[in-house]
């Protein structure tokens, strides 16, 4: 699970490369974009499946268990069976093991779908092993030879791109996320107790067992 740098939504040139034989006009300088799309993924590593959501707001804890919730919506008939959740992460600002609003939703994210959630992180400056970081990669060479010029465009793009045989699922969210959410004093402490942290990678490998919810 990432995130991906902004995507400025406008008539501008991304470097890419047109596919016709006249070449697409574009702008090049973005200072004013029109919109600015957020891009967010999960990758399947065994099946090869990729999830993109995209958020009008910005870049936070909230924005990125949202995804989860919505891939997870995606994905649950298909897998009844499973019961344990491991997810690869860098270290971001707002999936770190430190981020307490990120591990309070996951902790509540465990509870409501009854799945053990195993957070792995890689190593810092070490992201360009997690996988989803070549599928960036490839989604990004595919539409810099478009005109992005809309928020229609974006999604459009990002839902045609196959990679590995298999095209993208993708959602926009449309809700505001605000930055600077954080869990503090006594919650600080009740929500460090479900977290089950490694004693040698203690910031880097962390276990949340679910809970029983109250209907």
């Amino acid at each position: 699970m990432d995130t991906k740098a902004v995507v400025n939504v406008g008539e501008y040139s991304r470097k890419g490369r047109s596919r016709g034989r006249q070449a697409i006009k574009a702008l090049d300088h973005d200072m004013r974009p029109k919109e600015k799309l957020t891009p967010g993924g999960i990758l399947e590593v065994v099946s090869g499946r990729a999830f993109v959501f995209f958020g009008i707001s910005h870049n936070t804890s909230d924005f990125l268990v949202d995804g989860l919730h919505w891939w997870w919506n995606q994905r649950k008939a298909e897998h009844p069976a499973i019961s344990k959740l491991v997810v690869n992460l860098d270290n971001g600002p707002d999936c770190s093991g430190r981020r307490t609003q990120f591990l309070l939703r996951l902790v509540q994210f465990a509870d409501q779908s009854g799945l053990e959630i195993r957070l792995i992180y890689y190593p810092p400056y070490h992201s360009k092993y997690n996988r989803i970081e070549r599928y960036w990669a490839g989604l990004e060479k595919s539409w810099n030879g478009y005109l992005l010029d809309a928020v229609a465009s974006v999604v459009h793009r990002a839902g045609n791109f196959v990679s590995n045989g298999i095209r993208t699922t993708v959602s926009l969210f449309t809700s505001c996320y605000p930055k600077g959410v954080k869990v503090k004093g006594i919650q600080r402490k009740i929500l460090e107790q479900r977290l089950t942290r490694s004693e040698s990678l203690r910031w880097w490998d962390i276990s949340i067992q679910p809970q029983s919810v109250s209907q």
